[in-house]
């Protein structure tokens, strides 16, 4: 730093200003995470209107919000996340691991926004205009109306939107962008800060769409201060294996929506291609009459899905048993197995027990309970579930189980499938009493399940 100038210290995580440095940040209480910078610079008033209407208050009757305030990505699956489609003058914040494919799901949505006329600009900073080209050609062909950037410099690209006028802006990356009023390098706190500062003044004083592309950390969480994630309007996070076919869109925030949608894609040579059905998807390559399996059913927003829980139990030959979650809780996993053993006797403290949800996909709601108890059980006991039996339903200490929400939507998807019976909680079967054409068994706690099951 020149001498003479003041520097301030800030967390990396949520974005904390103190004016030393501090081991633990007293916001997010994180370790080590402070660095030093040159505080933002003081924004003069003509800056901070950030061409924004001066208006008096105004009444809610006075707004007036017309029908086509949202426009189609020309991505179902995309519009479900954003809650029905992009909202004009909103700021996006898309965020997932290198490779996963962010940039390409914007490409695409930038081809289909183009075919309708919508003037589109995409905006790299990572990327060259003939890298660019070579990714594009994969997805197809596009029309002239999507203009191309390569750019890092927010005072260019500010007027390059003032000179163009485009409806949608794609940043790709946040952490190249720099502003020369802050000195820190690009991808700094300060810097990250201060440019979404600017894109959010953009599109909220021009009606601009601007969709942001974030770099994660190791954690998952998007790089930079946390304050990023409270300054624009929607994030979504792009999940997945790298290295499996299928993408899972995910929004964390929505002020315009809700946040419990998700949209599934497969990755294949040509782009990103929309999962209609992601139960089917979920359920390819099921083994047969296997124990340990058995199918379950998990909310996402307004969306069933099924998919597959298995389960591995084997005598450990070690003094303390091994225990394993992956896509679903852990602990969650321990307090059903201490359920099994308080209320239905069976021994598995000397058991290895390996709970997994095929696909790679993570599901935490409290429906799947009944599904991993009966993956356990059907392991424990080497005895296979028939495989056109789908379960769902939360598993109470005492052994219960208990109601869960949106059971007519779950039966309907099971039957859909081709499943021909359901085993749900005994005070939900009121609400599915009008689904005809599949077999329906309520239990009212684990001994029903039992002895409706594995006749004991």
């Amino acid at each position: 730093m020149a001498k003479g100038k003041k520097t301030a210290f800030f967390c990396q995580s949520c974005g904390y200003e103190s004016p030393k440095w501090m081991g633990q940040c007293p916001g997010c209480r994180e370790w080590n995470t402070f660095v030093e910078e040159l505080p933002a610079p003081k924004i003069s008033g003509k800056t901070a209107a950030g061409g924004r209407q001066k208006n008096g208050p105004v009444t809610l009757g006075q707004i007036d919000i017309q029908e086509d305030t949202r426009q189609g990505s020309g991505l179902a699956e995309l519009d479900r996340v954003l809650g029905g489609g992009i909202v004009q003058g909103s700021l996006v914040l898309v965020g997932g691991d290198p490779g996963i494919g962010k940039s390409t799901l914007l490409l695409q949505m930038c081809r289909y926004l183009s075919e309708k006329k919508v003037k589109v600009l995409y905006i790299s900073g990572e990327e060259s205009l003939r890298q660019i080209k070579l990714r594009a050609r994969r997805i197809g062909d596009f029309s002239d109306d999507l203009l191309l950037l390569c750019e890092t410099n927010l005072a260019s690209i500010e007027q390059a939107v003032e000179r163009q006028r485009p409806q949608v802006v794609v940043i790709d990356s946040i952490q190249t962008m720099y502003n020369e009023e802050v000195s820190s390098a690009p991808g700094s706190v300060s810097q990250v800060r201060e440019s979404t500062s600017v894109l959010l003044q953009i599109a909220k004083g021009k009606g601009v769409t601007i969709f942001i592309v974030g770099h994660v950390t190791k954690e998952g969480n998007v790089a930079g201060p946390r304050v990023l994630e409270h300054m624009v309007d929607t994030v979504l996070y792009f999940e997945g294996d790298r290295h499996a076919s299928y993408r899972i869109l995910r929004g964390v925030k929505n002020r315009f929506g809700s946040t419990n949608e998700i949209g599934v894609f497969e990755m294949r040579d040509t782009g990103l291609e929309e999962v209609k059905d992601p139960s089917e998807f979920l359920l390819q390559g099921r083994p047969q009459d296997a124990s340990g399996s058995v199918v379950a059913c998990s909310m996402e927003g307004t969306r069933p899905i099924l998919l597959e829980i298995q389960a591995l139990v084997c005598r450990t030959n070690f003094g303390i048993p091994r225990r394993t979650a992956a896509g679903t809780d852990f602990n969650r996993v321990n307090l059903l197995m201490a359920v099994l053993e308080k209320r239905l006797g069976l021994n598995l403290a000397n058991c290895d027990a390996y709970v997994n949800i095929a696909g790679g996909i993570k599901m935490n709601e409290p429906a799947i309970d009944l599904g991993i108890v009966l993956a356990l059980v059907s392991s424990f006991q080497d005895r296979p579930i028939p495989d056109q039996v789908m379960v769902f339903g939360e598993v109470g200490l005492s052994g219960e189980i208990r109601a869960v929400g949106m059971a007519e939507q779950r039966v309907q998807e099971a039957k859909k499938l081709g499943f021909q019976t359901v085993i749900l909680p005994k005070v939900s079967m009121k609400a599915v009493e009008k689904v005809k054409g599949i077999r329906l068994l309520g239990v009212g706690s684990l001994r029903e399940l039992m002895a409706l099951r594995f006749g004991a």
